[in-house]
């Protein structure tokens, strides 16, 4: 019988498996794929506009961490749709080499003593944040898009911050790391006594088993595994970018997977209109009325009103922070821009925008957008997609279209536009 041990022993951990060489394999893939997923992260939250209004989003003291903000452009058109399908696919294909990583590097975070000399409580330090960090990210991502966020707190606001962390102590660690493992992954079978070099820095590397058990497959089988399951995860994710059969291979995307119905608006939807608690009533022709507010006071318009003015088209996708998009879907209505002058801003600059939508439950019932969003020729108040009016999924009986912008800027069931200077007034709660 195997004498009790506790993890800070040198033989609790007892795979075969592990070695500067696997963790290197790994670590690479890592340093590859987490700078993508990172990168898109943060144009993503820059789409947001984060710094025109409260509405869109409301995380404080972003200081040198916002530095980095830009007006997101509309062009091209599919922009957002490339960046958050790499980020969201990208990020559930690295799973299994995430948990791989933790599990090939798990005996170094029980090591005693702590630290043996400042570089090495350095890299233990940065390997705690690394661990926490990663799974917090990956946790809370993968929860806003399979079960729509569960987690206690604004998902962006965690997200944002959860993401610098990790990133940071990744950055840490791979520049403490970054040589073993080169010298890991560049060492090949060869004289005698590089293969006692070998053997001795496995040992002070403190991932491999003091009393390995017999192995059971070989690191090479390790590595086929874990690739693997990266690929039947990309394969059950990545479909949801793109129309046809292959978006029901996407499994484990639940949302924006299958196509509500035939038609002209047979395509997704992520809130329902009785989900956000929009009637029929509220909704109908004798009923609705649009205001618009500018300098000319507020203006109010029915959808038969809208329709008399000059109608405009434009083949636009709507994308998801989730990672799900449609294809370009053929949209008609009022160009947001001449909105803007019928509400009398003249032909002078054309201002940012404040839009309200009739929803009562759900979050962006109201959204921003700047004002090289609403000057673009393609932004819409549509009325109608795809040859017919809008369903009331989709937001009859208008809602916004802009190029490029995340689907929820894209307000449905359109209620108040107002169009005036948000920059200025970034301090106020437009709540």
């Amino acid at each position: 019988m195997r004498d009790l041990t506790l993890p800070t022993s040198s033989t609790f951990w007892r795979s075969p498996l592990r070695g500067p060489r696997l963790t290197s394999v790994l670590g690479i893939v890592l340093l590859v794929g987490i700078p993508v997923m990172f990168a898109t992260g943060l144009l993503s939250y820059a789409a947001y506009n984060p710094d025109l209004s409260p509405v869109n989003d409301q995380t404080p003291d972003k200081g040198l961490l916002g530095a980095y903000l830009f007006a997101w452009p509309t062009d091209p058109h599919w922009l957002y749709r490339l960046t958050q399908g790499v980020h969201v696919t990208l990020g559930i294909t690295l799973v299994p080499v995430l948990l791989a990583k933790l599990w090939s590097v798990i005996p170094k975070l029980f090591e005693v003593p702590p630290a043996r000399s400042l570089a090495r409580a350095l890299e233990r330090l940065s390997l705690l944040t690394l661990v926490g960090g990663a799974l917090f990210v990956f946790a809370t991502g993968i929860l806003n898009i399979q079960l729509d966020y569960l987690f206690p707190g604004s998902f962006y606001r965690l997200h944002f911050y959860g993401a610098w962390v990790f990133v940071s102590a990744f950055v840490l660690h791979a520049v403490l790391r970054l040589p073993a493992a080169f010298r890991a992954l560049r060492r090949r079978t060869g004289p005698r006594g590089d293969e006692d070099r070998g053997a001795r820095e496995e040992e002070l590397d403190g991932t491999v088993a003091s009393e390995p058990d017999a192995p059971t497959t070989s690191r090479r089988g390790a590595l086929w595994f874990v690739g693997g399951g990266s690929l039947l995860l990309l394969g059950t994710t990545v479909g949801r970018s793109f129309d046809g059969p292959v978006r029901a291979t996407a499994l484990l995307a639940p949302h924006g997977w299958t196509d509500p119905g035939d038609g002209p608006g047979g395509f997704q939807v992520n809130k329902t209109a009785a989900s956000v608690g929009v009637t029929p009533e509220e909704t109908a022709d004798d009923v609705w009325r649009l205001a618009l507010v500018g300098p000319a006071g507020t203006v109010r318009l029915g959808r038969a009103e809208l329709a008399a003015l000059p109608q405009h088209s434009a083949a636009l996708p709507i994308a998801c922070v989730e990672g799900w998009s449609t294809s370009d879907q053929q949209w008609r209505g009022v160009r947001l821009r001449d909105l803007a002058r019928l509400a009398g801003h003249g032909d002078g600059p054309t201002p940012d925008l404040l839009v309200t939508s009739l929803q009562r439950t759900g979050a962006f019932r109201r959204a921003a957008l700047r004002a090289n969003q609403v000057d673009d020729p393609r932004s819409l108040l549509a009325l109608d997609v795809n040859g017919a009016p809008l369903t009331p999924d989709h937001g009859f009986p208008a809602r916004v279209i802009v190029p490029a912008a995340p689907g929820v800027l894209n307000t449905k069931w359109v209620a108040r536009m107002e169009f005036r200077d948000l920059s200025a007034a970034r301090g106020e709660d437009d709540r």
